[in-house]
């Protein structure tokens, strides 16, 4: 864990939470070369939930679940962000981007026009345990110049409540403190938030903003509605609400997520995903003459 940052004072709290709209249970499926996850986030739910387009969990001790990876295959028009809470993947790209993702770290990497990555595991046994959310790009932006980001553990802001609940801030902003990452037009909030039994958490959220929450450990309540271990809630869309109230009455680990709809078409074919479907015929013959993932 990096040293807490201290929160700011006078931080907003919240006035009204937001509530549970729905609750939803991941699928079991499979990734890449045959790794084992759950998708939560699936493609029904992508207006929805816009701007995010998936998110996957994934968690396994046993290596035949994920140890032959995801080897190279390609992006386009969307940002893809790795959370990983337990074990070592490696990454390496087309744009010439290598780095070694591990217990507590984040890997963030804007596809933009294009680039071919691949993600390997880097243990033979043990616990691999993580997410992926896809994070969609505005028109404006989908063909910009991939970008690419590792963030260590100790690099990511983290504080602490007065009641003990430890926030570390991925994207967005939380009690005053900043986010490792921040982007104007989709304006994320990623927090992983531990909280032990008995404690209560509130995060402002703007009124505009499509949120959730997944539990990967423990169980929470969000607006007296109990939320179970391994479900995600969609918030509803309360104009009045300012934010949402989460409580655990067990030790809880989960994920909140929040970002502004882009409010655009939403076309994808696999790994592409633009806003015409002129757009993804473009990618595909991109990706066809090796002109995707290309060094400019």
């Amino acid at each position: 864990m990096s040293t807490p940052t201290t929160p700011l004072s006078g931080h907003p709290t919240v006035s009204i939470s937001r509530t549970i709209e729905r609750l939803v249970t991941g699928q079991a499926t499979s990734d890449g070369a045959g790794v084992k996850l759950s998708r939560i986030l699936t493609q029904d739910l992508q207006h929805r939930l816009d701007p995010f387009l998936m998110l996957d969990a994934f968690g396994s001790d046993k290596p035949d679940d994920y140890i032959a990876g995801f080897p190279d295959h390609p992006h386009r028009g969307f940002e893809t962000v790795t959370y990983m809470i337990a074990g070592r993947m490696l990454h390496r790209d087309s744009a010439g981007n290598e780095g070694l993702l591990q217990n507590g770290g984040v890997q963030w990497m804007t596809a933009g026009q294009g680039v071919i990555h691949s993600e390997i595991p880097q243990q033979a046994d043990g616990v691999m345990e993580g997410f992926q959310l896809w994070l969609n790009l505005h028109s404006s932006e989908k063909m910009n110049a991939p970008w690419y980001r590792d963030f260590q553990n100790d690099q990511l802001p983290q504080f602490q409540t007065p009641e003990g609940v430890a926030v570390t801030v991925i994207a967005g902003a939380s009690h005053g403190v900043q986010g490792a990452v921040s982007r104007e037009i989709t304006q994320p909030i990623y927090l992983d938030v531990h909280m032990p039994a008995g404690s209560r958490f509130e995060q402002t959220l703007p009124a505009g903003h499509n949120a959730f929450v997944y539990v990967y450990r423990g169980e929470a309540r969000i607006a007296g509605q109990a939320l179970p271990l391994q479900r995600m809630a969609i918030l509803k869309n309360t104009p009045q609400a300012d934010g949402v109230v989460i409580e655990a009455s067990a030790d809880t680990q989960l994920i909140l997520v929040a970002g502004k709809p882009l409010k655009e078409p939403i076309v994808q074919y696999g790994p592409f995903v633009m806003n015409t479907k002129e757009e993804i015929y473009q990618a595909l013959a991109d990706f066809r003459d090796g002109r995707l993932g290309e060094k400019a």
